[in-house]
């Protein structure tokens, strides 16, 4: 009897850290498809995207951003960052033409800020913040780009 107890007892043990340490990994807050809210949205200098929807996906290699984009002239764009953490090191953007890197840190559980890189110069940076409700995801950057045109966008998605 003493045996089935301590076996019941080690298997309860190790559901109950099993499930401890599952929820120690967090999903970030950011995970999910958001869809560009123009009316919410400030472009300066201009002019303002046509459309953008952003998916981001987790794994145990990170996170991952894939970006769909239809410009003000209606050319469309896929930006992809695969496998990133926001943990300092550098990660490479690929199909993007204004930066070819990022480098992140995560401020708090649902805000993140970039460092933006072209061939190893930093030109810009990012802030990407979630709201509480989980439903907005606000992304502010500074950047100039290739012809030395600073822009500062506030982009505001809904989460979908």
């Amino acid at each position: 009897m003493k045996t089935i107890l301590s076996g019941v007892f080690l298997g309860a043990l190790l559901a109950i850290c099993g499930a401890a340490i599952a929820a120690g990994a967090d999903v970030d807050p950011v995970v999910g498809t958001w869809k560009l809210n123009v009316a919410k949205s400030t472009f300066s200098p201009g002019p303002a995207l046509k459309s953008q929807t952003r998916v981001y996906s987790q794994s145990a290699q990170g996170l991952t951003l894939t970006q769909k984009t239809v410009t003000a002239d209606g050319k469309e764009q896929t930006t992809t960052l695969t496998s990133y953490h926001a943990d300092g090191k550098d990660y490479p953007v690929t199909g993007g033409t204004d930066f070819d890197t990022v480098n992140g840190k995560q401020i708090d559980s649902s805000t993140a800020e970039f460092a933006l890189k072209k061939a190893g110069k930093a030109v810009g940076t990012t802030r990407r913040t979630v709201s509480k409700d989980g439903k907005t995801l606000t992304v502010t950057t500074d950047m100039t780009d290739a012809k030395g045109v600073k822009s500062k966008d506030v982009v505001v998605y809904d989460r979908q």
